[in-house]
């Protein structure tokens, strides 16, 4: 029924947000639940579904996600095969964890733990320690990394287990703070092609007797975020990366678990004011707010001292019908970055967290010009960016 024109808009309700899997079926639990199996200590296997093998290797292609491969037949003939793997047999995916973009996710991947713990909660957050917007992905301004996440990541203490342990992935992500973060542990191996990175990891797999190799592909994520999961330049990506995936599936040694995943999904927003709301020019979401962090599809807000109920009303008001807009602590009482929040992590969440639900951003143009210009973009709960596969070929 269509609701009268005199009636105020009814916000979303928060129950109605989707929550990342945490515990059972996320990206933080997939480490974890491998090094579990092979017998690192200190690990619970928390995807139940998931087999043990004394090799593991996980290839994350960043930016595709479950609905991505599903939509794709054509250009993925052999990652559609497999969707009957996905997480143990089951054919369902993971979820990424909130927000759905590579910084968190990849801390959740590499660390085995949700955002709330590893405390890298978005794009962009707020360094409670200096007021300043921290820049995840590309770390800036400069911050002590172990600072920043303290905690040993996976394949460190899989290393310190016995575990033969190795990343083959683009030679300049070696030395770059998320790495050091969140994947280091065991040997890097740094190469540009593809197919050195597939060769690569089927060499370090079959290495050791027990064995835990992370791979990655970039291309995927950033041919969509310039023009579009809709386009001939992604679904080449597409393409080449299936290529890759089959490359790398054919060459396990034996007693081999190879899992294809990724950190997130992609949706294409449209070019008009409807689609895309620009912070920088509206007053009205711009009032009382002193930093807008995270990104398009989910925000964090910092409101000026003393003004944060009242950030939270008019962002309610004029957003609440397209997003999911809450307050900080509402946000983590609703499980969105975990069960649990560390104390150094708390003050890096908005005082005001606002999910997408319509296919709708909040750009920044003056501040952000270079991600207001991007046409596929990520980072709420709705199945299309969350959802992310767990595609399995055992050996």
């Amino acid at each position: 029924m269509a609701q009268p024109a005199w009636q105020d808009p009814v916000p979303l309700s928060l129950d109605t947000a989707p929550v990342p899997e945490y515990g059972s079926g996320s990206l933080a639990d997939l480490l974890p639940t491998l090094v579990a199996g092979q017998e690192v200590p200190g690990f619970t296997a928390t995807i139940p579904e998931l087999t043990p093998a004394d090799r593991n290797c996980v290839f994350l292609i960043d930016g595709l996600g479950w609905e991505q491969i599903k939509a794709h037949l054509d250009e993925a003939p052999f990652l559609h095969s497999l969707l009957p793997t996905s997480r143990g047999g089951t054919g369902r995916p993971l979820t990424a964890g909130f927000p759905s973009t590579t910084a968190t996710s990849l801390a959740s991947v590499g660390t085995g733990l949700p955002p709330g713990e590893h405390g890298l909660p978005g794009y962009t957050a707020r360094n409670p320690e200096t007021g300043e917007l921290m820049n995840q992905l590309r770390w800036k301004p400069w911050t002590a990394p172990k600072v920043w996440q303290p905690h040993p990541t996976v394949f460190q203490l899989a290393d310190a287990a016995g575990v033969h342990t190795a990343q083959v992935s683009a030679p300049t992500f070696e030395q770059t703070p998320l790495t050091k973060v969140a994947l280091s542990g065991g040997s890097f191996l740094g190469r540009l092609s593809g197919e050195d990175r597939m060769d690569v990891a089927a060499q370090r797999l079959a290495a050791g007797d027990r064995s835990l190799v992370y791979t990655y592909y970039s291309e995927v994520d950033g041919k969509g975020h310039r023009f579009g999961t809709d386009s001939d330049a992604w679904r080449g990506q597409l393409m080449y990366v299936d290529g890759l995936a089959r490359r790398l599936a054919e060459q396990l040694p034996p007693r081999s678990a190879l899992y294809i995943t990724a950190d997130h999904g992609m949706i294409d927003i449209p070019f008009d004011e409807q689609s895309r709301i620009d912070f920088d020019e509206d007053w009205e979401l711009r009032a009382g707010v002193a930093l807008l962090g995270g990104e398009g599809r989910a925000r964090h807000v910092y409101a000026v001292p003393g003004a944060q109920a009242d950030v939270l009303a008019v962002w309610r008001e004029v957003l609440g019908e397209q997003f999911w807009v809450a307050s900080r602590d509402e946000a983590i009482a609703a499980g969105w970055f975990g069960p649990t929040i560390d104390e150094r992590v708390y003050g890096r969440i908005g005082d005001v967290v606002a999910a997408a639900h319509d296919d709708v951003i909040i750009t920044a143009s003056v501040n952000e010009p270079h991600e207001s210009a991007m046409a596929g973009v990520h980072g709420s709960l709705t199945p299309v960016e969350q959802l992310v596969p767990l595609l399995e070929v055992r050996s």
